[in-house]
């Protein structure tokens, strides 16, 4: 697709560059947004019009594959998700799914401190859950936690007791 900049081509670049840390790039004379170096979306018009977005949808791509103007993305890039659609000149693409579909495609693709920015702010550092752990996870640090002698002395295994005399019949 050689993009001459359409109505739907411009809608959808800026729907796509307002995610964090996005651009765009021209990899193969088309035009690509972008984050940290990788493709979350795809897109251009064609010399007779067409205008065409191919993003990665993991989760909605067997719902997307139903309409009449999606298909699975050639390559192979079909395989891991990833779906085109092409719509018609004088068409009106359904932007709010569109919308949607390239959120799906940037949550996809962006790392997960990136992605977790559209829910609010960052990611909350997980909480330590002390009462979780395995009783022997729990003793092995309580160990690392003693003075050298009582390290090695709990380290020693056990004492075997000494076998028994067996009674004569």
């Amino acid at each position: 697709m050689k993009s001459q900049g359409g109505r739907a081509e411009q809608l959808v670049r800026e729907i796509a560059l307002a995610y964090p840390e996005a651009y765009e790039e021209t990899p193969w004379g088309h035009p690509a947004i972008k984050v940290r170096g990788k493709a979350f979306l795809f897109m251009g018009t064609s010399e007779d019009g067409r205008f065409g977005v191919s993003v990665k949808l993991p989760h909605s791509h067997g719902a997307a594959l139903i309409l009449p103007f999606a298909e699975p993305t050639g390559y192979g890039l079909g395989k891991s998700g990833w779906v085109s659609a092409s719509f018609a000149e004088g068409d009106d693409p359904p932007l709010p799914m569109l919308r949607a579909w390239i959120e799906e495609s940037y949550r996809a693709v962006a790392p997960k401190k990136l992605a977790a920015l559209l829910d609010g702010g960052a990611p909350a550092a997980p909480a330590k859950k002390a009462a979780a752990k395995r009783p022997a996870v729990a003793a092995k640090k309580a160990a690392a936690k003693q003075p050298t002698a009582a390290k090695a002395a709990a380290r020693a295994p056990a004492k075997k007791a000494a076998p028994r005399a067996r009674a004569a019949k």
